[in-house]
């Protein structure tokens, strides 16, 4: 015979721990994780202080992320978990389900979050998103290795999109659609009629325009949260290290040698990751380059090549969705790293082969003799090279220390 609702609440307060407002108050100082339970409308109306949100609907699916595997949890000294609803009911099934997962140290506020007002316990308003940016990033927040806290990190990110041309435009699309705070975008370049067909930025309206100002207007457009910053300016070693400074993460969408290892060679003296994206014809390559935990630009290619050995897309050409493929799986592989989810490339490539319609990731490790990270105490000269790819020598200094 089915039990009614009211049968299953009774059945699950038997099988749990119940606690009090006056013991939960006196857990103050202990380790415990407090959930609330209950829906956005009931979070957003007040919270106890130093509780975590986790609709009911979604908790199963987020406790291994917010509390660890259920054997952290199963012993006289690991963490508490305390759910709370408005009154108790939902958070007893709640604590139910989470001790038939293995967590056997999750209980139930008796009384929930009404019986703390009514002692007189602290409670605030939640800060963070406003209802606008929760239905903006609804499906975001739905996920739980995203959430509240996850968007809130997005939006106080900053990500520099070097480029605004084929790669570095579906990249910043998708990083403005997703909630990046604020958007730096670095070229000096105008936009070419021939542009359009890969550079989904800008349109015809813009032709003989400059790219930066294209661009923050189509991302302004998109999303008002994103603050963009225009960076009218072409990367030489002069000036690359006031550029990078700040920001938290670099996507690279140039299409030239010069500029790429320029750009690694100052991420290193930063600290700054960068995601790595190029094409050519039809097939394109994405990887992670991370200072500090794992292997740089120069690990694969120490130098640069001749013009002659790699020609760019002017030279070539390149399919037009191309940069649309790549570009957006920079933009996967840098929101994975502002919100630390996930595995990135880093010591990885993904190849993709447009006309075969396949993928391919190969491994490489740190090379000991880097220029570039060899020796983290002598970090490589900032230098400017030329359109061959030799170190220019006339006009101005090569390199900075």
């Amino acid at each position: 015979m089915a039990l009614s609702y009211s049968e299953l609440v009774a059945d699950a307060r038997r099988q749990i721990r119940e606690i009090s407002v006056d013991e939960l108050a006196a857990l103050h100082g202990r380790p415990v994780m407090l959930v609330d339970v209950r829906e956005q409308v009931e979070w957003e109306q007040g919270k106890i202080p130093g509780a975590v949100h986790v609709p009911r609907g979604v908790l199963e699916g987020a406790v291994g992320r917010l509390a660890g595997p259920a054997a952290a949890t199963d012993h006289a000294d690991g963490r508490t978990i305390v759910l709370y609803c408005a009154s108790g009911i939902r958070s007893a099934l709640a604590a139910y389900t989470l001790k038939t997962m293995g967590y056997t140290n999750a209980c139930s506020l008796a009384g929930g979050f009404q019986a703390w007002k009514s002692r007189g316990g602290p409670w605030e308003l939640p800060g963070g998103l406003s209802v606008a940016q929760q239905a903006r990033y609804d499906r975001h927040i739905r996920l739980p290795e995203v959430g509240e806290a996850g968007q809130q990190e997005l939006l106080e990110a900053r990500v520099l999109v070097v480029g605004a041309g084929g790669l570095g435009s579906p990249a910043a699309l998708y990083l403005a659609a997703a909630g990046v705070g604020t958007i730096g975008i670095a070229d000096h370049d105008r936009v070419d009629i021939s542009n359009l067909q890969r550079q989904i930025l800008h349109n015809v309206r813009w032709v003989g325009q400059k790219k930066v100002e294209s661009a923050r207007d189509m991302l302004g457009g998109l999303n008002p949260d994103v603050t963009v910053e225009a960076h009218d300016t072409r990367l030489e070693a002069a000036g690359v290290l006031d550029l990078l400074e700040g920001y938290d993460l670099v996507v690279d969408g140039t299409d030239n040698f010069p500029t790429r290892y320029l750009l690694n060679d100052a991420s290193i003296r930063l600290g700054i990751p960068v995601v790595h994206g190029s094409v050519f014809r039809f097939e394109g390559q994405v990887s992670t380059f991370d200072p500090g935990s794992g292997p740089c630009y120069r690990c694969l290619f120490p130098e640069p090549p001749s013009p002659d050995l790699a020609p760019d897309c002017n030279e070539a050409g390149v399919l037009g969705v191309l940069p649309g493929v790549i570009g957006t799986l920079q933009a996967v592989e840098a929101l994975k790293h502002l919100l630390g989810i996930g595995d990135t490339l880093v010591g990885r490539i993904l190849l993709y082969d447009a006309l075969a319609q396949e993928f391919r990731i190969l491994t490489f490790a740190k090379a000991a003799a880097c220029p570039a990270c060899g020796d983290p105490a002598n970090p490589p000269p900032l230098t400017d090279y030329d359109e061959t790819c030799t170190a220019r020598t006339t006009g101005r200094p090569s390199s900075i220390e």
